[in-house]
């Protein structure tokens, strides 16, 4: 080989070995600043299951810069002239608590409110109707009981605030709390009441779709509940006894995947909290089959008219105007 060749070589060597430190450095260094980087300026978490759900919310933000870290983008800007962060939860509970405490250690958050559709429990409730509930309860925190002498045998190390179904024995859950010594146990989790007064100013303040885009239209003028209790567990419910016990157990009128674990992550770390949750299907009541693909689109729409109302009513609490 000649000194020509072998030069040559040594040069490609080199360069290669300059362009795998650059990418260790450039892998190393964003970690490094997802790891680091914080947000100090005060904004409202707007959160979302799925998609479709934020998608309607995303079209609306203004200054949109993204921000990612363990594969969840956090997009901030402005909506409604509030400085928000949008993100992901991710379907069910696991995800809302670990997508929500992420979001906490990255940024500035004074308010959080999860937007999104549900299924409805309170038979008073149609599809299209938007429920702001006062409290949240994980109700499939169970305990899954013995049968023994045509009964069930209980073990007595946890509280059982509720009548059972079946084998089945809804718990209460511990909660750790900055500034408790002790382990607190409750199973309701509070929406804000100051939250909770913001969209009751709102609620005349909204119109809500009732007809989808492929005139897919609902029977019934959609509303707008405030107030009551919703449940939230890793189910998809579409079983019209299960509904019912639902109901008539906790007297919930909505219940979803993840709206109990964020109202829980906020209580823990003391941030106000509330959930606008839109009808999408009606849990298993329906006379047919599940609706829920059909009326997904319009039920989120829903949602996140009132969202953006309830904002509006912080930047102008004596001068809304009607959302389109």
């Amino acid at each position: 080989m000649s000194i020509q060749s072998k030069t040559r070589n040594s040069i490609l060597i080199v360069i290669l070995w300059l362009n795998l430190i650059a990418l260790f450095m450039m892998i190393f260094s964003q970690q490094a600043y997802s790891d680091i980087f914080r947000d100090n300026t005060p904004r409202i978490a707007i959160i979302s299951a799925f998609d479709p759900e934020l998608l309607i919310l995303k079209e609306n933000l203004k200054d949109r810069f993204e921000f990612s870290t363990n594969g969840v983008i956090f997009a901030t800007g402005k909506l409604e002239n509030q400085d928000v962060v949008l993100f992901l939860s991710g379907v069910s509970v696991v995800n809302a608590v670990m997508t929500t405490q992420l979001a906490l250690n990255h940024f500035a958050i004074e308010k959080i409110i999860f937007s999104g559709i549900a299924g409805g429990v309170d038979p008073s409730l149609n599809i299209g109707d938007v429920a702001i509930v006062e409290r949240w309860a994980q109700y499939l925190e169970m305990l899954f009981a013995r049968e023994v002498n045509n009964g069930w045998e209980k073990v007595p190390f946890f509280e059982y605030p509720y009548n059972n179904f079946g084998m089945m024995f809804p718990r209460s859950v511990t909660v750790l709390r900055d500034g408790s010594n002790w382990p607190e146990t409750r199973f309701w989790f509070p929406t804000d009441k100051t939250l909770i007064e913001a969209a009751q100013r709102s609620r005349d303040h909204v119109n809500l779709n009732h007809c989808t885009s492929d005139d897919h239209c609902l029977s019934k003028k959609p509303k707008i509940l405030i107030g009551g209790s919703g449940v939230s567990g890793s189910a998809f419910v579409d079983n019209a006894i299960f509904r019912e016990w639902v109901f008539e157990t906790f007297n919930a009128q909505v219940l979803d995947m993840e709206s109990a674990s964020v109202a829980h992550v906020a209580y823990s770390n003391k941030i106000p909290f509330i959930a606008v949750r839109s009808v999408a299907d009606l849990a298993g009541g329906s006379d047919g089959s599940n609706q829920m693909e059909i009326f997904l689109k319009l039920a989120a729409d829903n949602a996140a008219s009132v969202v953006k109302a309830i904002l509006r009513e912080f930047s102008h609490p004596n001068g809304l105007t009607v959302n389109d």
